[in-house]
Protein backbone atom coordinates (compact mmCIF):
# COMPACT_ATOMS: atom_id res chain seq x y z
CA UNK A 1 0.00 0.00 0.00
CA UNK A 2 1.15 3.69 -0.71
CA UNK A 3 0.01 5.73 2.11
CA UNK A 4 -0.01 9.89 1.67
CA UNK A 5 0.39 11.60 5.31
CA UNK A 6 -0.11 14.57 5.30
CA UNK A 7 1.07 16.64 8.59
CA UNK A 8 1.16 19.96 10.44
CA UNK A 9 2.79 17.88 13.32
CA UNK A 10 6.23 17.02 12.35
CA UNK A 11 10.12 17.33 13.27
CA UNK A 12 12.22 19.29 14.22
CA UNK A 13 8.79 19.88 16.35
CA UNK A 14 8.98 18.18 19.88
CA UNK A 15 5.79 17.03 21.11
CA UNK A 16 3.56 13.88 21.45
CA UNK A 17 1.39 13.95 18.17
CA UNK A 18 4.96 14.38 16.06
CA UNK A 19 6.37 11.33 18.47
CA UNK A 20 3.47 9.27 17.36
CA UNK A 21 3.56 10.14 13.68
CA UNK A 22 7.09 9.44 13.50
CA UNK A 23 7.10 5.97 15.27
CA UNK A 24 4.03 5.44 12.90
CA UNK A 25 5.56 6.08 9.83
CA UNK A 26 8.82 4.06 11.01
CA UNK A 27 6.15 0.91 11.46
CA UNK A 28 4.07 1.24 8.79
CA UNK A 29 7.66 0.93 6.76
CA UNK A 30 8.65 -1.78 8.85
CA UNK A 31 5.44 -3.33 7.59
CA UNK A 32 6.23 -3.33 3.88
CA UNK A 33 3.99 -0.02 2.90
CA UNK A 34 5.17 3.35 1.44
CA UNK A 35 4.57 5.66 3.37
CA UNK A 36 5.14 9.49 1.36
CA UNK A 37 4.79 12.87 4.11
CA UNK A 38 3.60 15.86 3.57
CA UNK A 39 4.96 18.40 6.42
CA UNK A 40 6.06 21.99 7.40
CA UNK A 41 9.58 21.74 6.34
CA UNK A 42 8.88 21.50 3.13
CA UNK A 43 6.83 24.55 2.85
CA UNK A 44 7.56 28.36 3.28
CA UNK A 45 6.77 28.95 7.36
CA UNK A 46 5.91 30.95 9.99
CA UNK A 47 6.08 30.70 13.69
CA UNK A 48 2.67 29.81 15.12
CA UNK A 49 1.51 32.58 17.39
CA UNK A 50 2.18 31.87 21.08
CA UNK A 51 3.66 28.35 20.11
CA UNK A 52 7.18 28.85 19.97
CA UNK A 53 8.90 25.89 18.07
CA UNK A 54 5.99 25.33 16.05
CA UNK A 55 6.59 26.29 12.35
CA UNK A 56 3.45 26.98 10.08
CA UNK A 57 3.15 26.44 6.53
CA UNK A 58 2.38 29.88 4.88
CA UNK A 59 -0.52 29.48 1.89
CA UNK A 60 0.31 25.65 0.99
CA UNK A 61 -2.61 24.95 -1.22
CA UNK A 62 -1.02 24.94 -4.80
CA UNK A 63 2.16 22.46 -3.33
CA UNK A 64 -0.03 20.39 -1.57
CA UNK A 65 -2.52 19.98 -4.56
CA UNK A 66 0.37 19.10 -6.58
CA UNK A 67 2.26 16.61 -4.00
CA UNK A 68 -1.27 14.94 -3.69
CA UNK A 69 -1.72 14.35 -7.26
CA UNK A 70 1.76 13.56 -8.26
CA UNK A 71 1.86 10.65 -5.46
CA UNK A 72 -0.59 8.92 -6.97
CA UNK A 73 -1.69 6.72 -3.33
CA UNK A 74 -3.71 4.12 -2.74
CA UNK A 75 -4.64 6.21 0.57
CA UNK A 76 -4.69 9.60 2.14
CA UNK A 77 -4.69 10.46 5.78
CA UNK A 78 -4.88 14.33 7.25
CA UNK A 79 -3.50 13.57 10.54
CA UNK A 80 -3.93 17.46 11.71
CA UNK A 81 -6.34 20.49 11.26
CA UNK A 82 -3.70 22.98 10.54
CA UNK A 83 -3.06 24.81 7.28
CA UNK A 84 -1.84 21.74 5.40
CA UNK A 85 -4.80 19.88 6.94
CA UNK A 86 -7.10 22.21 5.69
CA UNK A 87 -5.25 22.87 2.21
CA UNK A 88 -5.29 18.77 1.36
CA UNK A 89 -8.78 18.70 2.55
CA UNK A 90 -9.53 21.10 0.25
CA UNK A 91 -8.05 19.60 -3.04
CA UNK A 92 -9.35 15.99 -1.77
CA UNK A 93 -13.24 17.36 -1.78
CA UNK A 94 -12.19 19.27 -5.65
CA UNK A 95 -10.92 15.90 -6.73
CA UNK A 96 -13.50 13.50 -5.50
CA UNK A 97 -10.65 11.74 -3.14
CA UNK A 98 -11.72 9.87 -0.20
CA UNK A 99 -9.44 10.52 3.18
CA UNK A 100 -9.16 9.83 6.76
CA UNK A 101 -8.09 12.60 9.18
CA UNK A 102 -7.44 12.06 12.85
CA UNK A 103 -8.64 13.84 16.60
CA UNK A 104 -4.65 13.99 18.15
CA UNK A 105 -5.55 17.22 20.08
CA UNK A 106 -8.59 18.85 21.94
CA UNK A 107 -7.33 21.89 20.40
CA UNK A 108 -10.76 23.83 21.35
CA UNK A 109 -9.84 23.51 25.18
CA UNK A 110 -6.81 25.08 23.51
CA UNK A 111 -7.87 28.02 22.45
CA UNK A 112 -10.84 28.40 25.16
CA UNK A 113 -7.57 28.42 27.53
CA UNK A 114 -5.21 30.84 25.48
CA UNK A 115 -7.49 32.54 23.47
CA UNK A 116 -10.71 32.66 25.02
CA UNK A 117 -12.56 31.47 22.45
CA UNK A 118 -16.13 29.69 23.18
CA UNK A 119 -15.52 25.79 24.19
CA UNK A 120 -18.88 25.57 20.96
CA UNK A 121 -17.25 27.77 18.60
CA UNK A 122 -13.51 25.54 18.83
CA UNK A 123 -15.73 22.10 18.73
CA UNK A 124 -18.11 23.96 15.64
CA UNK A 125 -15.10 24.46 14.05
CA UNK A 126 -13.32 21.13 13.85
CA UNK A 127 -16.64 19.30 13.41
CA UNK A 128 -17.22 20.90 10.40
CA UNK A 129 -12.84 20.25 9.06
CA UNK A 130 -13.54 16.38 9.87
CA UNK A 131 -17.07 15.99 8.31
CA UNK A 132 -15.98 14.88 4.99
CA UNK A 133 -13.41 12.76 6.33
CA UNK A 134 -14.67 8.77 6.02
CA UNK A 135 -12.84 7.89 9.56
CA UNK A 136 -11.96 10.25 11.72
CA UNK A 137 -9.48 8.27 13.87
CA UNK A 138 -9.33 8.82 17.91
CA UNK A 139 -6.54 7.48 20.91
CA UNK A 140 -9.54 6.87 23.24
CA UNK A 141 -13.07 5.60 24.33
CA UNK A 142 -13.40 8.72 26.25
CA UNK A 143 -12.45 11.32 23.48
CA UNK A 144 -14.59 9.60 20.76
CA UNK A 145 -17.79 9.63 23.40
CA UNK A 146 -17.14 13.30 23.33
CA UNK A 147 -17.04 13.79 19.86
CA UNK A 148 -20.18 11.87 19.40
CA UNK A 149 -22.10 14.05 21.98
CA UNK A 150 -20.59 17.22 19.72
CA UNK A 151 -22.27 15.97 16.50
CA UNK A 152 -18.95 14.80 14.97
CA UNK A 153 -19.33 11.09 12.40
CA UNK A 154 -17.32 8.60 11.28
CA UNK A 155 -15.36 8.07 14.16
CA UNK A 156 -12.86 5.15 14.56
CA UNK A 157 -11.37 3.98 17.45
CA UNK A 158 -7.07 4.20 17.46
CA UNK A 159 -4.62 3.26 19.73
CA UNK A 160 -0.67 4.42 20.10
CA UNK A 161 2.52 2.46 20.99
CA UNK A 162 5.23 2.91 22.71
CA UNK A 163 9.43 1.85 21.70
CA UNK A 164 10.06 -0.77 24.11
CA UNK A 165 13.80 -0.56 23.07
CA UNK A 166 14.41 3.05 23.77
CA UNK A 167 12.54 3.58 26.74
CA UNK A 168 14.28 0.53 28.56
CA UNK A 169 13.01 -1.05 31.89
CA UNK A 170 14.65 -0.81 35.28
CA UNK A 171 13.80 -2.23 37.96
CA UNK A 172 15.43 0.15 40.45
CA UNK A 173 15.26 3.95 40.00
CA UNK A 174 18.12 5.19 38.06
CA UNK A 175 20.46 7.40 39.26
CA UNK A 176 20.33 10.31 36.13
CA UNK A 177 24.18 12.65 36.68
CA UNK A 178 23.76 15.67 35.18
CA UNK A 179 21.10 16.46 37.60
CA UNK A 180 23.31 15.34 40.40
CA UNK A 181 21.66 14.37 43.68
CA UNK A 182 18.80 15.40 44.27
CA UNK A 183 16.16 14.85 47.64
CA UNK A 184 13.92 12.05 46.88
CA UNK A 185 11.22 11.15 45.90
CA UNK A 186 11.98 12.96 42.40
CA UNK A 187 8.28 13.61 40.70
CA UNK A 188 8.63 14.60 36.78
CA UNK A 189 6.83 16.12 34.29
CA UNK A 190 7.77 15.67 30.40
CA UNK A 191 5.64 18.04 27.56
CA UNK A 192 5.21 21.08 26.64
CA UNK A 193 5.17 24.00 29.04
CA UNK A 194 1.67 25.67 27.50
CA UNK A 195 -2.07 25.94 28.57
CA UNK A 196 -3.31 22.68 27.71
CA UNK A 197 -0.73 20.77 30.59
CA UNK A 198 -2.02 22.27 33.02
CA UNK A 199 1.53 21.95 34.68
CA UNK A 200 1.12 24.61 37.27
CA UNK A 201 -2.02 22.08 39.24
CA UNK A 202 1.29 20.16 39.19
CA UNK A 203 4.07 22.81 40.52
CA UNK A 204 1.70 24.29 43.10
CA UNK A 205 1.94 20.64 45.00
CA UNK A 206 2.91 20.79 48.53
CA UNK A 207 5.00 17.12 47.95
CA UNK A 208 8.59 15.72 49.74
CA UNK A 209 11.56 15.74 47.59
CA UNK A 210 12.19 17.52 44.03
CA UNK A 211 10.20 17.91 41.26
CA UNK A 212 11.80 17.99 37.68
CA UNK A 213 10.32 19.48 34.51
CA UNK A 214 11.52 18.41 30.91
CA UNK A 215 9.94 20.42 28.18
CA UNK A 216 9.68 23.97 26.44
CA UNK A 217 7.02 26.18 25.76
CA UNK A 218 4.88 29.61 25.97
CA UNK A 219 4.34 28.97 29.52
CA UNK A 220 7.84 28.38 30.41
CA UNK A 221 9.55 31.89 31.41
CA UNK A 222 6.71 33.06 33.90
CA UNK A 223 6.54 29.37 35.49
CA UNK A 224 10.30 29.68 36.02
CA UNK A 225 10.31 32.66 37.66
CA UNK A 226 7.56 31.57 39.95
CA UNK A 227 8.94 27.95 40.45
CA UNK A 228 12.66 29.02 41.43
CA UNK A 229 12.95 25.71 43.28
CA UNK A 230 12.08 23.35 40.22
CA UNK A 231 14.23 21.48 38.17
CA UNK A 232 14.00 22.76 34.69
CA UNK A 233 15.71 20.36 32.46
CA UNK A 234 14.43 22.39 28.87
CA UNK A 235 14.38 19.84 25.20
CA UNK A 236 16.07 16.46 25.95
CA UNK A 237 17.65 14.22 22.69
CA UNK A 238 15.14 10.97 23.44
CA UNK A 239 17.50 8.61 24.49
CA UNK A 240 18.08 11.25 27.26
CA UNK A 241 14.64 11.83 28.09
CA UNK A 242 14.86 7.95 28.64
CA UNK A 243 17.26 7.59 31.00
CA UNK A 244 15.29 11.03 33.11
CA UNK A 245 12.42 8.72 33.26
CA UNK A 246 14.18 6.18 34.38
CA UNK A 247 15.42 8.49 37.61
CA UNK A 248 12.30 9.65 38.68
CA UNK A 249 10.61 7.75 41.50
CA UNK A 250 6.92 9.03 39.72
CA UNK A 251 5.67 10.54 36.86
CA UNK A 252 3.31 13.35 36.92
CA UNK A 253 0.54 13.88 34.34
CA UNK A 254 -1.61 16.60 35.18
CA UNK A 255 -3.33 17.22 32.41
CA UNK A 256 -6.95 17.23 31.79
CA UNK A 257 -7.78 17.75 27.62
CA UNK A 258 -4.66 14.94 26.60
CA UNK A 259 -6.33 13.22 24.38
CA UNK A 260 -4.24 10.45 25.09
CA UNK A 261 -0.62 11.14 26.83
CA UNK A 262 2.03 9.50 25.04
CA UNK A 263 4.44 10.17 27.71
CA UNK A 264 2.72 8.56 30.38
CA UNK A 265 3.11 5.25 28.49
CA UNK A 266 6.99 6.10 27.80
CA UNK A 267 7.14 6.45 31.79
CA UNK A 268 5.75 3.42 33.10
CA UNK A 269 7.74 1.37 30.03
CA UNK A 270 11.33 2.20 32.07
CA UNK A 271 9.46 1.10 35.16
CA UNK A 272 7.93 5.01 36.45
CA UNK A 273 4.32 4.70 38.36
CA UNK A 274 2.66 7.86 37.19
CA UNK A 275 0.23 9.74 39.15
CA UNK A 276 -2.96 12.16 37.07
CA UNK A 277 -6.52 12.73 37.05
CA UNK A 278 -8.93 10.15 36.19
CA UNK A 279 -9.56 12.15 32.97
CA UNK A 280 -9.52 10.90 29.35
CA UNK A 281 -6.09 10.03 28.56
CA UNK A 282 -4.68 8.70 32.01
CA UNK A 283 -8.40 6.41 31.63
CA UNK A 284 -7.25 4.97 28.54
CA UNK A 285 -3.43 4.70 29.47
CA UNK A 286 -3.66 3.09 32.53
CA UNK A 287 -7.37 1.84 33.35
CA UNK A 288 -9.26 -1.23 31.87
CA UNK A 289 -12.59 -1.77 30.35
CA UNK A 290 -13.38 -2.87 34.07
CA UNK A 291 -12.11 0.21 36.24
CA UNK A 292 -9.31 -1.36 37.56
CA UNK A 293 -5.93 0.90 37.30
CA UNK A 294 -2.42 -0.61 36.84
CA UNK A 295 1.04 0.96 36.51
CA UNK A 296 0.12 4.12 38.59
CA UNK A 297 -2.77 6.42 40.41
CA UNK A 298 -5.46 8.40 39.24
CA UNK A 299 -7.34 10.60 42.10
CA UNK A 300 -9.10 13.91 41.66
CA UNK A 301 -6.70 15.03 44.57
CA UNK A 302 -3.11 14.83 42.50
CA UNK A 303 -1.24 15.18 45.54
CA UNK A 304 -3.08 12.04 46.79
CA UNK A 305 -1.91 10.47 43.94
CA UNK A 306 1.85 11.29 43.56
CA UNK A 307 1.79 10.25 47.12
CA UNK A 308 0.08 6.58 46.43
CA UNK A 309 2.02 6.25 43.19
CA UNK A 310 5.29 5.72 44.73
CA UNK A 311 3.44 2.71 46.44
CA UNK A 312 3.18 1.37 42.73
CA UNK A 313 5.68 -1.56 41.99
CA UNK A 314 7.78 -0.57 39.18
CA UNK A 315 7.39 -3.81 37.23
CA UNK A 316 3.40 -3.10 37.14
CA UNK A 317 4.41 0.11 35.31
CA UNK A 318 6.29 -1.95 32.88
CA UNK A 319 3.75 -4.66 32.14
CA UNK A 320 1.26 -1.90 31.85
CA UNK A 321 3.07 -0.16 29.01
CA UNK A 322 4.05 -2.91 27.24
CA UNK A 323 -0.44 -3.75 26.68
CA UNK A 324 0.54 -0.90 24.14
CA UNK A 325 2.19 -2.35 21.12
CA UNK A 326 3.06 -0.38 17.92
CA UNK A 327 2.56 -3.92 15.61
CA UNK A 328 -1.14 -3.51 17.09
CA UNK A 329 -1.30 0.11 16.13
CA UNK A 330 -0.19 -0.39 12.71
CA UNK A 331 -2.55 -2.96 12.13
CA UNK A 332 -5.51 -0.96 13.34
CA UNK A 333 -4.58 2.00 11.75
CA UNK A 334 -4.12 0.06 8.39
CA UNK A 335 -7.56 -1.14 9.03
CA UNK A 336 -9.50 2.13 9.00
CA UNK A 337 -7.36 3.52 6.14
CA UNK A 338 -9.73 3.95 2.96
CA UNK A 339 -8.99 4.01 -1.20
CA UNK A 340 -8.34 7.08 -2.13
CA UNK A 341 -10.11 6.49 -5.02
CA UNK A 342 -13.21 6.89 -5.94
CA UNK A 343 -14.77 8.48 -2.71
CA UNK A 344 -17.64 7.24 -0.95
CA UNK A 345 -20.72 8.30 -2.01
CA UNK A 346 -21.65 11.55 -0.34
CA UNK A 347 -18.35 12.63 0.58
CA UNK A 348 -17.72 14.92 -1.89
CA UNK A 349 -21.12 16.55 -1.31
CA UNK A 350 -20.17 17.15 2.19
CA UNK A 351 -19.27 20.99 3.35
Amino acid sequence: MKLLLITDAWAPQVNGVVTTLVELVKELRAHGHTVQVVHPGQFRTRPCPGYAGIDLAVSPARQVGLAIDEALPDAIHIATEGPLGWAARRHCKRQGLAFTTAFHTKFPEILQAALRVPLSWGYALFRHFHKPSSGVMMPTHGALKVLEQRGFGNLRLWTHGVDAELFRYHDQVQHYAPLGELERPVQLFVGRVSYEKNIDAFLKLDLPGTKVVCGVGPLEAGLRERYPNVRWLGLLARDELALVYASADVFVFPSRSETFGLVMLEAMACGTPVAAYPVDGPLEVLGDAQGHVSGGVLHEDLRHACLQALRVPREQARARAMQFSWPHAVQLFVSHLVPAQPAPQGVTAAN
